[in-house]
């Protein structure tokens, strides 16, 4: 297991990035499950077992702007199918201090491993837990290189109310690490305003190729 990775995320969250010098950090993955890439500002990381070579060759024949070539469908592309994985979406990636004290709003654990939450959430997490609450959900797990992420899901019915905003926020009180981390989809601008308002900072974009 390649833990270089932990290292550039343990420091990102701390506002340490890699230089701005247009150049990509190729990396082994941090386990079997993960593989993919980070975009900070002017400084790509590659994370997979794939050839470090290859990689380069592929983003060296990549059109477009080379600060961005990681990011290009057709680097993107060619990683998918040389590895054999999938993947979603380009996520904006954000990260957010741990608070003290108990969460603001009254939760409750589901403890249930088949709830279906909790199923899903153990297919891109480990050590994972969810805690319900009127209207909504909070999960939060291992993701990536170890890091604690969290993801909220709020009813239809609960919008507009501020619940998604005091879900966020309770995964900070919640979270047994220094930081808590979460993902957005950049077109999902509530999601983001959401995230931004309970005390997430964006630190770069990231691809995730999942296996299968």
């Amino acid at each position: 297991m390649d833990d270089a990775l932990a290292r550039i995320l343990t420091a990102a969250a701390h506002g340490r990035f890699p230089p701005p010098d247009g150049s990509t950090t190729v990396v082994g993955q941090p386990g079997a499950r993960d593989a993919g890439v980070l975009a900070f500002t002017a400084h790509s990381v590659v994370f997979t077992d794939e050839d470090p070579d290859w990689v380069r060759s592929v983003l060296a024949g990549t059109p477009g702007d080379e600060l961005a070539a990681t990011m290009n469908p057709h680097f993107l592309s060619a990683l998918t199918a040389r590895s054999g994985r999938r993947m979603n979406t380009i996520d904006l990636l954000t990260v957010a201090r741990a608070l003290p004290g108990e969460p603001e709003i009254e939760l409750r654990e589901i403890e249930d491993p088949e709830h279906p939450r909790v199923a899903r959430a153990l297919e891109y997490r480990d050590e994972v837990r969810v805690w319900s609450a009127d209207g909504g959900v909070v999960i939060l797990g291992r993701g990536v290189a170890g890091r604690w992420e969290t993801a909220i899901e709020v009813a239809e019915e609960a919008r507009g109310q501020g619940l998604g905003e005091r879900l966020a926020r309770a995964a900070r009180h919640l979270v047994p690490d220094a930081v808590v981390w979460a993902q957005q989809s950049p077109g999902n601008a509530r999601s983001v305003r959401t995230f931004q308002a309970a005390g997430y900072r964006p630190v770069g974009s990231e691809a995730l190729l999942i296996a299968g």
